[in-house]
């Protein structure tokens, strides 16, 4: 049975479980990928320091990915829809716009980011004391914007041909050379965070290699082709238009990562900074192996609705739904129960674990039911339905997280509720009641979009997959 007909006609929870597990392993790897840079950070002589210095420049890291996004996942669900619909041609179109794009827009962010870097690390929550590092690891990790993009980006559309394994070890290859290289730069020569972004940007070097092999060899049932090298404006249109989804869960990410480090800056000082860093890593813990999940059920879905085979959409989705649904409850659940152990794993400073051990209780609470939310929303962009899609990105971190940030200190700071729940950080923030605020805007948020997520899936679902 070739690829093709796997999507129309394999088992279901077999077919989805053979493209989910690499993805979902891809995507474990990804977040050590990610982890690792922090823990050997957090283990040198100014590890606090460096951790905040690393934290302000993540904003910059995530709109880079977030890019990304938008071209090559806004761009993979349409040329499976395209491949279920039998127009190979404009798949391959689709795929062609994406490569050239991806390599363009690459280039233009990071000129901007090698001239800008300074001002906008101090926007994004730096000062005086991490400033240096901070400029330090982000101009060298700028170098390697390109790779990024080709890596995730083209990773995209060998995952959406049902090649989920080969996606897996494009991750893999970056992810096992990336830790090597930490050790070797950080722990034996020492270049501490100037070493983490050179380790990073050699390894997604590889990683891009690897990927541009598949897609130039004859595995690829696309082929990047010559002549739509010039992009139409209308294709890239339509990439866009569902890519923008991923792209505002995305670079909305920076968004929340500037307003979690001003406030916390504000109310608990460079400790509390430097432990979002710890907190944005264990939740990718959880988020990342979803994202997994709903990649492997991305080119069924996709496929079977352009091939109009609504009873093979509603079985994928009800699956993918229960997942990830279980797999946040538990996930979220097991790092809230044993909070300190995880924190352990980044710091071994009595005060940042202090703060850890506390802020991930008050954060990761409402992230349990936060798989319903990412179920509904991905699976929206591999219907096509980017309107739908886009609303929901917006809904949770535009209109309510990033206002919660901002309001609810002012709701909550001072009252004697918030102040009993910060009493294990009273001591080392400016001020507790205050932090706890910021931090508890997450868990409310996560579940008011997951409730709403879901309700808008089901009246969709029930008025246009039936």
């Amino acid at each position: 049975m070739d690829r093709t007909e796997k999507l129309r006609n394999g088992s279901i929870p077999k077919l989805l479980f053979s493209l989910a597990i690499p993805s979902i392993i891809a995507q474990l790897v990804n977040i050590l990928y990610n982890m690792v840079d922090r823990i050997f950070v957090g283990r040198t002589p100014d590890g606090n320091l460096a951790m905040s210095a690393l934290s302000v420049a993540l904003p910059i890291i995530t709109f880079i990915n977030a890019v990304t996004h938008l071209v090559g996942l806004g761009g993979a669900p349409l040329a499976a829809i395209k491949m279920g619909a039998g127009d190979k041609d404009s798949a391959e179109k689709i795929m062609t716009t994406s490569f050239v794009s991806l390599i363009s827009t690459g280039i233009i962010m990071t000129v901007i980011i090698e001239i800008f870097a300074e001002p906008l690390l101090y926007t994004f929550g730096a000062d005086s004391t991490n400033i240096l590092l901070a400029v330090e690891y982000t101009r060298i990790y700028a170098i390697g914007t390109v790779f990024v993009q080709i890596a995730i980006g083209m990773n995209s559309y060998i995952n959406t041909q049902g090649y989920a394994k080969f996606g897996m070890v494009t991750v893999l290859i970056g992810a096992v050379l990336n830790i090597f290289l930490d050790a070797l730069f950080i722990n034996i020569l020492g270049m501490g965070v100037k070493g983490a972004a050179l380790a990073t940007v050699i390894s997604q070097a590889v990683s891009a290699l690897w990927a541009l092999s598949f897609i130039f060899g004859r595995k690829s049932l696309l082929k990047i082709r010559k002549k739509y090298i010039i992009p139409e404006i209308r294709v890239l249109g339509s990439i866009c238009a569902l890519g923008v989804s991923p792209f505002i869960m995305s670079s909305t990410e920076s968004l929340l990562q500037i307003s979690f480090n001003n406030q916390l800056l504000a109310f608990g000082g460079t400790t509390a900074v430097g432990a979002m860093s710890i907190l944005l890593s264990l939740y990718q813990m959880v988020n990342m192996p979803l994202q997994g999940l709903c990649q492997g059920a991305q080119p069924i879905l996709s496929y079977n609705y352009g091939a109009d085979n609504l009873e093979r959409v509603r079985k994928t989705f009800k699956l993918l739904f229960l997942c990830c649904l279980s797999f946040s409850f538990v996930g979220c659940g097991t790092i809230v129960i044993f909070s300190r152990f995880f924190g352990s794993i980044f710091t071994s400073d009595s005060e940042m674990l202090q703060m850890v051990e506390w802020a991930l209780r008050v954060y990761l609470l409402g992230g349990t039911v936060f798989g319903a939310q990412i179920a509904c929303q991905q699976s929206f962009v591999s219907l096509g339905q980017a309107k739908r899609s886009l609303l929901m990105a917006l809904y949770r971190k535009v209109f309510l997280l990033i206002p919660l940030i901002y309001i609810m200190p002012h709701l909550l700071g001072g009252t004697s509720l918030a102040m009993n729940l910060s009493l294990p950080v009273a001591g080392i923030c400016i001020d507790s009641s205050r932090v706890f605020a910021v931090l508890i805007s997450e868990s409310v948020s996560d579940v008011l979009a997951a409730l709403t997520t879901t309700l808008l899936f089901f009246n969709f679902y029930k008025n246009h997959l039936k």
